[in-house]
């Protein structure tokens, strides 16, 4: 019945800084982008290369939403890439702090974490 993800929303905190992080540090596609007056919140819509995407919005006063420890609910949303070392490189040369790149140890697969501007945590996975 499901056959793929289509999207993962996310509000953030500041909607200049997070539209910069996705759009320039992480590189999805802007698809679409549109300002609700009545809510006072912006809707972006981006696409990374399989057609997946991610809605950004912003919401004035939105709460923070607990991390750490780890709180119950989505738990981190993780990007497949080719080389997961080149990628950690690249957004810390873009002055994104990184964790260490780990070893999954039931696949065998590199991964590390790092955040959004609003600590949201993400992941890159060797794919």
């Amino acid at each position: 019945m499901l056959k793929r993800l289509h999207h993962a929303a996310i509000i953030c905190s500041d909607y200049p800084r997070s539209r910069h992080f996705y759009t320039e540090v992480l590189g999805l596609k802007v698809l679409a982008e549109h300002y609700r007056e009545a809510r006072r919140s912006y809707k972006l819509d981006l696409a990374l290369p399989d057609g997946s995407q991610i809605e950004l919005f912003s919401f004035p006063d939105a709460p923070p939403r607990p991390s750490y420890p780890e709180a119950q609910g989505l738990r981190h949303l993780a990007f497949a890439v080719d080389d997961v070392t080149a990628c950690k490189a690249h957004l810390e040369s873009l002055g994104v702090a990184v964790e260490p790149v780990r070893i999954d140890e039931y696949t065998g697969r590199a991964f590390t974490f790092f955040a959004d501007p609003d600590g949201l945590p993400l992941e890159v996975y060797e794919a």
